[in-house]
């Protein structure tokens, strides 16, 4: 009977050491434990898509667990299976986003002609905002409250790719094919009127009215900010 009653244990615990190691396998992917089930992985984007929705309406201070769950369509306790602290989902939405931010910048290539590499990176950013309006959100949000999830990432992920970035527009405009400013500056201003038609939508779409607020807002704003940036970069002739 002793040993019926240790099998009877040992049967009611080994599940429980398997949703244990489940558990640490979902919530620490990247550390040495074996590799996520395509289901877990699939749960993990789920949350993660429910995380963005919440996070980008609320920021991180105002969203809760409770908030992500309900819209992943899970019970609080299996979303907490995946992911244990509110924090691990923001740190992963956060780090997949700088990388989607960056991508764009990155693309910027020293050896192509400056005006159409501008043009173009205008033009990525404005699809960006398009396409990415939550994730936009949720960045100006953690901004907003000074970045203290991913100052880190910031200081030194984004600070190098735009120091990089800088070096390449100084050395276009040693070469006279860009008119002299200040390549950071420049940076700035293309950031904040891009990602302002993502940030601002609903005031760009009531400004412009029924009439212009259709898909086609982007393609307008596209058209004038090249007017905009490649007449303030045009070098002026020698003399004036």
């Amino acid at each position: 009977m002793p040993a019926t009653k240790k099998s009877s244990a040992d049967s009611t615990a080994a599940p429980k050491r398997q949703h244990k190691a489940e558990a640490k396998a979902a919530a620490h992917p990247h550390g040495k434990v074996r590799p996520l089930t395509r289901i877990q992985r699939e749960k993990q984007d789920v949350i993660l898509e429910a995380a963005l929705e919440v996070f980008s309406m609320h920021g991180f201070r105002g969203a809760t667990i409770d908030q992500i769950a309900e819209v992943a369509g899970m019970s609080k306790p299996n979303l907490l299976y995946y992911f244990p602290r509110k924090e691990e989902i923001h740190r992963r939405l956060m780090a997949a986003l700088l990388e989607t931010w960056l991508a764009p910048l990155k693309e910027m290539d020293a050896t192509g002609d400056p005006f159409p590499e501008i043009r173009s990176y205008i033009r990525r950013k404005l699809e960006m905002a398009r396409d990415y309006p939550r994730e936009s959100r949720l960045f100006a949000n953690e901004m907003l409250q000074g970045a203290p999830r991913i100052i880190e990432m910031i200081e030194l992920d984004l600070k190098n790719l735009v120091d990089e970035k800088a070096q390449v527009l100084l050395g276009w405009m040693d070469e006279g094919k860009l008119a002299r400013t200040d390549p950071y500056h420049l940076i700035f201003s293309i950031w904040a009127t891009t990602q302002h038609y993502a940030d601002f939508d609903v005031q760009v779409r009531a400004v412009l009215g029924p009439s212009r607020n259709g898909e086609g807002r982007f393609e307008d704003a596209a058209r004038y900010l090249e007017q905009l940036f490649m007449h303030g970069l045009t070098p002026k002739p020698a003399g004036r």
